[in-house]
């Protein structure tokens, strides 16, 4: 497996999951543009600073990134502490308007990796409403739908990583289909990152107990991003349209 001559777009690039895929691509010979609010301490072949719950901010960044795009891995994200708003924004509605927007760019063989989470497994309880927001085609009509449909903060991470889910399911075939271009999210569970702590906050004492019981240790940034190399790589040219679990088993523990 080798991203030999591959250009691929990596927000979230300065920590975490985002700073180890950087790192692993271009070991693999990829040319890697990142993209982050902060400024990467890593070598990269380019980078830029942006708003990714801002769809000026996107625009912006687009005119300035490379003509073809082999691959887009949308790492960025905030955790579930931050407002509700903020949350929809940045996980769903910014990180749909960028893929949207560079998919004319990707050429056959292309990849798209979204990065949801094993609290995103409940989707099918909510497919309705998820299938309703994926409805909506521009970043403001989803805004609008939202204002409408309110999320309660407490559970607007796990909501938007559904909705994330659901709509990338809903992408995949078309744009398999029409522009030779997969889809595929991969689910962490707990991953050490800058921004495990609020995931602790989030979930709450008895839930990171429960878990704690059911797995060995949260997960290294590095096994996450292993996985999404292998995702953006021709050795997965089969794999479309999957929701793939990086999380030590623990979501087939609740099964």
């Amino acid at each position: 497996m080798n991203l030999h001559n591959k250009t691929l777009i990596v927000t979230g690039v300065a920590s975490g999951i985002g700073a180890e895929l950087a790192r692993l691509a271009r070991f693999q010979g990829a040319t890697v543009i990142g993209v982050d609010r902060h400024a990467p301490q890593l070598t990269l072949d380019g980078f830029f600073q942006a708003d990714l719950g801002d769809p000026a901010s996107i625009d912006a960044l687009v005119t300035r990134l490379p003509a073809r795009v082999d691959g887009l891995c949308n790492i960025a994200g905030v955790p579930g502490t931050a407002p509700v708003q903020t949350v929809a924004e940045v996980n769903y509605l910014g990180l749909r308007h960028l893929t949207q927007t560079l998919l004319p760019r990707m050429p056959a063989g292309g990849s798209i990796v979204n990065v949801a989470s094993v609290l995103g497994a409940q989707w099918p309880q909510r497919l309705e409403l998820h299938k309703a927001l994926a409805a909506t085609h521009s970043f403001e009509a989803g805004q609008q739908w939202l204002a409408v449909n309110p999320v309660e903060q407490a559970s607007c991470y796990q909501y938007f990583k559904e909705a994330l889910i659901v709509w990338s399911f809903q992408q995949s075939q078309g744009w398999f289909r029409d522009h030779s271009v997969r889809i595929n999210c991969v689910a962490p569970g707990p991953v050490f990152t800058p921004i495990l702590g609020d995931f602790v906050s989030m979930l709450g004492p008895e839930r990171v107990a429960a878990d704690n019981q059911r797995m060995t240790r949260p997960a290294l940034a590095d096994e996450v991003a292993a996985v999404i190399a292998f995702l953006c790589s021709d050795a997965a040219r089969w794999v479309n349209g999957v929701n793939l679990p990086v999380d030590g088993g623990l979501a087939a523990t609740y099964v």
